[in-house]
């Protein structure tokens, strides 16, 4: 498929720098005030801009009429995850999956009291301290009352094996219409990521990319979404509108699939 015909352009991919360095709204009155004034509070290394992203894509789900738990594999301190359990409904509860011994054996304590001091209390949560690697599917659906996950984001540990098998998890337990998010993608630190993602790809060919969120800085890296083939067009069209100024115009090869970049900086190289 040409370039040039592989994605809507809906803007010439200029903009200028104040835009550049924008943040788009996540649609959630909680989740922009913890973006505001406590995600740089919280040990971390993801990026505001992604958190918008993904909590915009929460509420979009909630439009779309899916419900239910979501859950973090990779947890750490929870600057993450809390900006996701605020843009859950009441009724919703977010899993925190983490070895929770990195660095130190005092991070499932920092986390606890992260999620308590920036308004995720118990009754909102679930702390799961284990290894994700050797949890079957059906261990995490109890944890979640036996309910699949609309929501499942992977920044566990960086080596290609244990993000096959994360993968091979979060598959087993995501909803019909669910989103899976990988973090660190195409970070330079972790280059061999992309060889365990493109070889899931072709062994699930109903799960395609829906959308690559740009990197903020090296720290707050790139990420990858994924969805069901079969919800790709429903999800594509939506977020062509939510997210119009943050689309790179070319958008992502995976050959043969594209898809979407949403980025802060949507400029083509000028060529000519």
């Amino acid at each position: 498929m040409p370039r040039d015909s592989a994605l809507p352009h809906r803007h010439s991919g200029t903009m200028n720098h104040d835009l550049a360095r924008a943040i788009p709204s996540s649609g959630h009155p909680a989740v922009e005030a913890y973006l505001s004034d406590g995600y740089d509070q919280v040990v971390g290394m993801s990026s505001r801009f992604a958190a918008a992203i993904c909590a915009r894509l929460l509420r979009l789900q909630t439009e779309e009429g899916l419900r239910g738990p979501i859950a973090e594999i990779g947890a750490f301190e929870g600057r993450f995850f809390i900006a996701l359990a605020h843009a859950l409904e009441e009724d919703e509860i977010a899993l925190a999956l983490d070895i929770f011994s990195w660095p130190d054996d005092g991070v499932e304590q920092r986390f606890e009291a992260n999620c308590a001091r920036h308004g995720i209390g118990p009754e909102r949560r679930r702390t799961i301290k284990g290894d994700a690697g050797a949890m079957a599917p059906a261990d995490l659906l109890a944890q979640a009352g036996g309910v699949p996950l609309r929501f499942i984001h992977i920044d566990g540990e960086h080596s290609r094996a244990a993000l096959g098998r994360d993968l091979t998890l979060a598959t087993a337990c995501l909803a019909e219409g669910g989103l899976i998010v990988l973090d660190d993608m195409l970070h330079p630190g972790y280059p061999t990521l992309m060889v365990a993602v493109q070889a899931y790809l072709e062994a699930n060919p109903d799960i395609v990319p829906l959308c690559v969120i740009d990197r903020e800085t090296i720290v707050g890296a790139t990420k990858f979404v994924l969805c069901q083939r079969a919800w790709f067009e429903r999800y594509q069209s939506r977020l062509l509108a939510i997210f119009e100024d943050f689309v790179w115009p070319l958008g992502a090869d995976f050959e043969p699939h594209w898809c979407l970049v949403l980025s802060q900086d949507t400029r083509l190289a000028e060529i000519v």
